[in-house]
């Protein structure tokens, strides 16, 4: 999904007002909220996806007898990023707000903590992954409720006939639907052998190396794979280490193998490569297939989702999710504490994730394994492994375990495909490693 990076002084200029969260009294819902709600949703690129959060929200209202009002707020050119920082500097606005990733902590000083509201989500529907927790919680505080709408695993989706006639891997084999995974084999160094084979082969897998979110997630979780951190989670530098090298010495090598132009690559580029039929294999939520399906069925027909390759430090695939956080000064807590929990509901995200076509996943562990991704086709189980229901691979993001403020800034600066190209493209190692200590340096002070 196309999310542009922001400019550094964009950056600092969202983020200025972050610190820590406030304490919020222990919540009690009434028989009835009632009075009036706000709440900004992103908007779907799934047709009739907007059409199901709507129905589930006013049926809620309808019952609680709350007036809501919802917006539907596109990324496109990140008006949704500014509408968060519009609102926090005016202290004014929706009651309820999506906001992805990194921004609950970038606003953490004007969020309601709703540790009341999550608590009993996670006893009810399972303990949330790691990287909400990074994300979502601040001093043992929750800063907002992970939502599903928007939230994706951004794994590897390959072509089943040319991985099979240029790699010999059979991906339906290592990856069954309907059962655990069978990939103690797909490491990184087999993925290489991969992306050389299917290059002589004409097909070469399609990996960005721009600075938008999917060639930065990309880097974060095959870096994540050799234990490599520009930053640790105490916000200590740790660029100049061998697990770092290792990642850039793997990059030098996956480079050449990859299409001429990734280092040009936008977030759109991955899913034309893939729907035009010219590679094997790209990294990404299922949006280039769902694509394929209404204009190249014959290659939706051959597409696989499935786990990341694992690397000496394990096995990870990056994650993005979204969260809906209440603003501090919203004037009707009690109603909108009521909403997200309603809209945490197993049925109620059942009905979400079904109306993208299994698209949105859910954070929370009992609930990756409904029955829309076991039946999704063409070929029918394409995304049965999508949501991770055998905790096959650690869910991450890139930059991650650096203080979350720090964090992102090494990704949205898209350090890490810079250190790559430059690496790649003849710098030597150690000026590789002492220009993005300079960087990290800098995202400290800031």
């Amino acid at each position: 999904m196309s999310r542009r990076r922001l400019s550094r002084r964009q950056f600092v200029a969202a983020t200025a007002l972050s610190s820590a969260a406030l304490i919020a009294a222990p919540y009690i819902r009434a028989a009835h909220a009632a009075g009036k709600l706000s709440i900004g949703l992103w908007d779907h690129w799934v047709p009739g996806a907007n059409k199901t959060s709507t129905a589930i929200v006013n049926e809620w209202a309808a019952k609680e007898k709350v007036e809501v009002s919802i917006d539907y707020i596109t990324s496109q050119g990140n008006k949704n990023l500014i509408t968060i920082a519009a609102e926090a500097q005016a202290k004014s606005g929706h009651d309820i707000l999506a906001m992805p990733t990194w921004w609950p902590h970038a606003n953490s000083d004007q969020l309601e903590p709703i540790n009341d509201v999550m608590e009993p989500l996670i006893k009810q529907n399972g303990a949330v992954n790691g990287t909400v927790q990074y994300l979502g919680q601040l001093d043992g505080k929750w800063l907002g409720v992970p939502i599903c709408l928007g939230s994706q695993i951004k794994g590897p989706c390959s072509r089943i006939d040319l991985m099979k006639k240029y790699a010999n891997i059979d991906v339906q084999e290592m990856y069954p639907a309907g059962s655990p995974p069978k990939a103690d084999n797909w490491t990184m160094d087999t993925f290489l052998k991969a992306a050389e084979a299917c290059k002589k082969g004409g097909f070469p897998i399609g990996i960005g190396l721009g600075e938008t979110s999917d060639s930065v997630d990309t880097a974060g979780a095959i870096f994540q794979s050799f234990g490599a951190e520009l930053v640790n989670a105490k916000g200590d530098l740790t660029v100049k280490t061998d697990d770092v090298r290792q990642a850039l010495e793997f990059y030098k090598k996956l480079i050449p193998l990859l299409p001429p132009d990734v280092a040009a690559w936008d977030d759109a580029s991955n899913n034309k490569w893939l729907i035009a039929g010219k590679g094997a294999m790209i990294l990404n939520p299922p949006s280039a297939w769902a694509v394929a399906k209404r204009d190249a069925p014959e290659i939706a027909a051959q597409c696989w989702t499935h786990g990341f390759p694992s690397g000496p430090k394990g096995r990870f695939a990056p994650f993005l999710p979204f969260f809906l956080a209440l603003w501090n000064f919203s004037k009707n807590k009690e109603a909108a504490k009521s909403l997200l929990t309603h809209l945490s509901q197993p049925a109620s995200i059942e009905r979400l994730v079904g109306a993208s076509g299994g698209y949105d996943l859910p954070a929370f562990e009992k609930l990756t394994t409904l029955k829309v991704w076991a039946e999704q086709e063409p070929p029918k189980g394409t995304l049965f492994h999508y949501p991770n229901p055998y905790n096959h691979q650690k869910l991450s993001i890139a930059a991650s375990p650096a203080p979350p403020k720090i964090a992102q800034q090494i990704y949205a600066q898209a350090t890490l495909t810079k250190m790559c190209l430059k690496y790649a493209q003849g710098a030597k190692m150690e000026d590789t490693l002492a220009w993005a200590e300079g960087e990290c340096e800098g995202f400290m002070r800031s």
